[in-house]
């Protein structure tokens, strides 16, 4: 009987263990963008950067961003990636509810340059019902690199590539 019940409590100390650290594990943040080394742009290629400031009122969904009808990654609220693409010219555009205008952001990229698209939102541009739903329409902005660069810093990294 005794070593029945050792075994029982060893299982459960274990288990509880596993449970602390892949929950500790899933709380770690991801570091804010001006403490990585991000790598220099590739000389054949050009780097566009996604962000979406920490706004305490703005939609929380996790829109799709694309590149030229490509998905390029998620925009999530406070948080930046980017993606090294080839020169040229894209339309990024942001999945939404609503249709609204200057939602998407037409660049021109060339070897070596990099630029900036801000996704922002309008958290109830359909709202209202028995459930108090709201449902958001996002935009893709494109943002001058010296105003951009300040509101990369603080937010988290989600890397690149």
């Amino acid at each position: 009987m005794r070593t029945f019940a050792a075994s029982r409590v060893r299982r459960l100390v274990g288990a509880a263990g596993s449970t602390l650290v892949f929950s500790v594990w899933g709380c770690a943040q991801p570091a804010v963008t001006s403490s990585v080394a991000v790598p220099p742009i590739p000389p054949t290629e050009a780097r566009l950067w996604i962000f979406r400031s920490y706004e305490p009122y703005a939609g929380r969904g996790l829109p799709a961003v694309d590149a030229n009808g490509r998905y390029i990654g998620a925009a999530e609220l406070g948080s930046t990636f980017y993606r090294n693409l080839p020169p040229g010219q894209y339309l990024v555009t942001v999945e939404t509810t609503g249709v609204d205008f200057s939602q998407s952001a037409l660049i021109n990229l060339a070897a070596g340059q990099d630029a900036y698209v801000k996704i922002l939102s309008s958290p109830n541009w359909v709202s209202g019902g028995l459930s108090d739903y709201e449902r958001p329409t996002f935009y893709a902005w494109l943002i001058p690199n010296q105003v951009a660069r300040n509101e990369v810093a603080p937010l988290a990294f989600f890397g690149g590539g």
